[in-house]
């Protein structure tokens, strides 16, 4: 639920979600169209299947436990890099380099002294494990406190250098904070968007319990209707949304 979301949309979703469904092995049992209504307006609603694939994963292959190892969590549906390791990290404390946007960014600073980081690379990793100590326990701490300090301080638009404990060894403070640029892939706008179109679409099916919807009544007052079509066809092609005869639903 975490990935590219913040942690303050992300919570009253996780608590409703743990209420709902425990243990992986609740949710191997729920229906696609069940996890995408839980799913709410969390947005980017393929990561709900995939969790739920996971959980399918993890019941049936590894007897309802979560993986401890980072290769083996890398297996699961929908589990990358960022995920595999905070997992690891901060559920079973083994020490990897977890990375996420603010971390990336106190890295960026402090260790290579640039205003903001670069694209997302195997380097980040590589740049996060040359700072953690070797005891698990104490690189548990640095992970969690790196992503803090990102979040909370070493802020992309207005850095509290002034707050910041580790001001005296930041690179870049040292250098006069100097703008390097950014060169970071930007987000399309999501007003106006297909995105916007989608998640609009999932909405209406998720309020309709009664089965599926005609096609033409699914966002009947949408302004662009070429946009209504692509993303109708995009949610098929990607299974959120299954297609009987005219009708639309929910994947059951």
């Amino acid at each position: 639920m975490l990935q590219q979301t913040p942690a303050t949309r992300v919570i009253p979703h996780l608590e409703a979600w743990l209420d709902r469904w425990p243990t992986p092995e609740t949710l191997a049992e729920a229906s696609p169209a069940d996890v995408l209504k839980q799913w709410s307006n969390l947005g980017y609603p393929r990561r709900a299947l995939w969790l739920r694939e996971a959980a399918i994963e993890i019941r049936d292959r590894f007897g309802g436990e979560v993986p401890h190892d980072v290769e083996q969590l890398l297996q699961l549906s929908g589990i990358g890099d960022y995920t595999a390791r905070a997992v690891a990290v901060f559920a079973y404390h083994q020490r990897h380099p977890v990375v996420d946007t603010n971390t990336r960014r106190v890295l960026a600073r402090a260790v290579h002294g640039r205003s903001q980081p670069g694209a997302p690379s195997r380097r980040d990793l590589l740049d996060m494990d040359a700072q953690l100590p070797d005891d698990p326990e104490q690189a548990f701490g640095v992970n969690a406190a790196t992503m803090e300090l990102g979040a909370t301080v070493c802020l992309a638009g207005n850095p509290l250098c002034d707050r910041c404990p580790i001001h005296t060894e930041c690179r870049w403070y040292l250098l006069g904070r100097p703008d390097t640029g950014d060169v970071r892939p930007r987000q399309a706008r999501y007003k106006g968007s297909d995105r916007e179109a989608r998640g609009a679409i999932l909405q209406t099916l998720r309020q309709h319990p009664e089965g599926g919807l005609a096609q033409p009544q699914v966002l009947a007052d949408w302004p662009d209707r070429a946009q209504r079509r692509r993303a109708i066809a995009s949610l098929i092609a990607d299974g959120l949304v299954v297609a009987d005869h005219d009708q639309v639903r929910l994947p059951d």
